[in-house]
């Protein structure tokens, strides 16, 4: 691995848990890891550029086909490529389809950039966890091949205790927090042989669980909000991500552009916005 290596430009490409939810921004739209990440990169490489394809509910298919190609030819200096977990999750899974169309996107992918970035991904421990874990743990040893075949690197999240504690998921028990989202950002941040800035791995303070009443509470909050809804669009063949594009997708022009910092002239510090590039710049 290149130690303190400079990189100028990074493309996002998979579901939701890259496009980034649950930590909503004033204006409404959500910040992920990947935006995240974008900032800390830029503020290394004047005229960094950055573009999120990613899109909520998207399955492996979806992805490899309205996605993969577009990143390839913008031929960044990093990709990250998470996908086929919401394969694996629903009750009916054909991981062989799975396996052939990751193994597609990655063969795709790596000869494109500078670095391809990959992911085993977290999951909150519960029930849940529990029943699909079998299926996770097959897609995450998929990975790892892949990524020892082509050269790319591995994120560990699912190896990490902490990603695992409840207090790290939104109240959908779908998405990080916006703690989570710092973690994963400075995972990949080391991953790419930048100096670490903290310990994305420790764990958070011990806590008094949350009295029963309170539990059960949470939990129908949850049935009401976020798992009848998940149902309704299974049993109608509908997926959160329909009719969405990716942050940096134009659906008007077919294409996809990037975006960098506003203040990219003014003097180094946290990127206060981001502007369109522009044809020629």
């Amino acid at each position: 691995m290149e130690m303190n290596a400079t990189y100028t430009s990074l493309v996002a490409v998979g579901d939701s848990f890259t496009e980034g939810m649950s930590d909503r921004l004033p204006d409404g739209s959500y910040r992920g890891w990947a935006d995240v990440l974008a900032t800390r990169l830029a503020t290394r490489t004047p005229g960094f550029r950055y573009a999120n394809l990613a899109v909520r509910g998207k399955l492996i298919g979806q992805i490899v086909d309205e996605q993969v190609d577009v990143a390839a030819d913008m031929r960044a200096d990093v990709v990250t490529l998470v996908g086929g977990l919401n394969d694996a999750l629903r009750p009916k899974c054909d991981m062989g389809m799975v396996r052939g169309r990751l193994e597609e996107a990655v063969e795709r992918l790596a000869p494109s950039c500078k670095k391809l970035v990959l992911m085993r991904s977290p999951g909150r421990n519960g029930p849940v966890m529990e029943r699909f874990r079998p299926r996770m743990e097959e897609l995450f040893s998929l990975v790892d091949d892949l990524a020892a075949r082509h050269g790319a690197e591995v994120v560990d999240l699912y190896g990490a205790p902490v990603l695992g504690d409840p207090r790290m998921w939104d109240v959908d028990r779908l998405h990080l927090t916006a703690e989570g989202h710092r973690r994963v950002a400075e995972a990949v941040w080391q991953s790419l042989g930048l100096p670490p800035e903290n310990d994305w791995q420790s764990l958070l303070p011990a806590s008094v669980p949350p009295h029963w009443a309170t539990r059960r509470v949470d939990d129908l909050r949850f049935a009401r909000e976020h798992l009848f809804p998940w149902i309704g669009r299974r049993l109608i063949g509908r997926s959160s991500g329909d009719g969405r594009t990716g942050a940096q997708f134009s659906a008007e022009q077919g294409q996809a552009f990037w975006v960098t910092p506003d203040d990219d002239a003014a003097a180094p510090g946290p990127v206060a916005a981001w502007r369109r590039v522009t044809a020629g710049e």
